[in-house]
């Protein structure tokens, strides 16, 4: 049996206390028809060094270690990855993760099962601050293990059926590259908007509910270091959905402005967590956010919304000084 080729695409940048378990992650997979791509950032500190001593003793790897001549960011990366991936399939890992044993062998098995240009598996989260474990830390809320055509599973999308994140998914190569679905430069937040523009064209999509994936809560992580830069990416990311909602259908529309409503509570929820004591950069943001899509009057007397997105689309559009007091009041019972 001719088993598939796999490229696991990997950053390195700034990762040297974590990158030696993560590659050892890979190492130990029970699937082994693997190409291990590793992208180095121009990062600053030992990473590389000590992914080259991890390939010199590991010669009997399939390992292909690509430098930038300048930083560039994670959507650069991730892109450099795809373009160099000669798999039939492609999995993300970050370079502070790792995967378990079975992972690429479980999500292979499910693509070939289901022929679905999108596998997407399930994940643990490891916090070392308290050394707990949570599993589903980003969790599939999708009704069905199968999706077929992209109106449904656009609509799913919509409805948050489906994590962002894009490691821990396996994407046919040939889609991902014909289809030009690529990561925009300069995002910190490039997983979501990358979803986006997937979710856009892909037709099938096959789930299994096995945990594959181990992701680490640490001091480094991107969840507890936000800052304007994030939220800045957040303001660009609602302008592209916006973009997409002007040239769509009137279905599409009314799933998008669904979708957007859930993104902007989530960006300014997050913002009050990591920057709360900036009051005028908040207020600034939840001007901005207004400017995109919203629920109209008719809206409101459709039960094509739920109440509670209805009563969100309002606290998002209150005036500015309304709007900061109620979010103020809300944050603080739940911080």
């Amino acid at each position: 049996m001719n088993l598939p080729l796999v490229s696991i695409n990997i950053p390195v940048f700034k990762c040297e206390k974590y990158i030696l378990r993560c590659l050892e992650s890979v190492k130990n997979q029970t699937y082994k028809n693997l190409e291990i791509i590793l992208v180095n950032d121009c990062t600053p500190d030992e990473s590389v060094q000590i992914t080259e001593k991890f390939i010199q003793e590991n010669l009997e790897l399939n390992i292909k270690l690509i430098h930038h001549s300048e930083n560039q960011g994670l959507s650069v990366v991730r892109n450099t990855g795809i373009d160099n991936s000669q798999g039939k399939y492609i999995f993300f890992l970050d370079s502070d993760d790792e995967i378990t044993e079975n992972c690429i062998e479980v999500l292979v098995n499910t693509a070939t099962e289901t022929d679905a240009q999108l596998i997407i598996a399930q994940n643990r989260w490891i916090n070392t601050f308290d050394n707990s474990i949570k599993d589903f830390g980003f969790p599939t809320n999708a009704k069905k293990k199968y999706y077929s055509g992209n109106e449904e599973i656009f609509e799913a999308y919509c409805n948050d059926e489906f994590p962002v994140p894009s490691w821990n998914k396996l994407f046919k190569a040939d889609f991902i590259k014909e289809n030009k679905i690529y990561f925009i430069p300069g995002l910190y937040a490039q997983d979501e908007l990358w979803f986006f523009h997937l979710m856009l064209q892909v037709e099938t999509i096959a789930i299994t509910e096995e945990i594959t994936y181990l992701y680490y809560l640490h001091g480094d992580s991107v969840i507890f270091n936000r800052t304007k830069k994030n939220f800045e990416n957040h303001q660009t990311i609602a302008e592209w959905f916006t973009k997409e909602y002007q040239k769509s259908n009137a279905k599409r529309k009314q799933l998008i402005k669904k979708k957007l409503i859930s993104f902007k509570d989530t960006t300014l929820r997050m913002q009050w967590k990591s920057m709360r004591n900036d009051e005028t950069y908040w207020k600034q943001n939840y001007n901005r956010l207004k400017k995109s899509p919203q629920l109209s009057v008719s809206d409101y007397f459709s039960d094509e919304f739920t109440t509670k997105l209805k009563k969100t689309n309002l606290f998002q559009n209150l005036p500015v000084e309304i709007g900061f007091k109620v979010y103020k009041w809300r944050y603080e019972r739940k911080f």
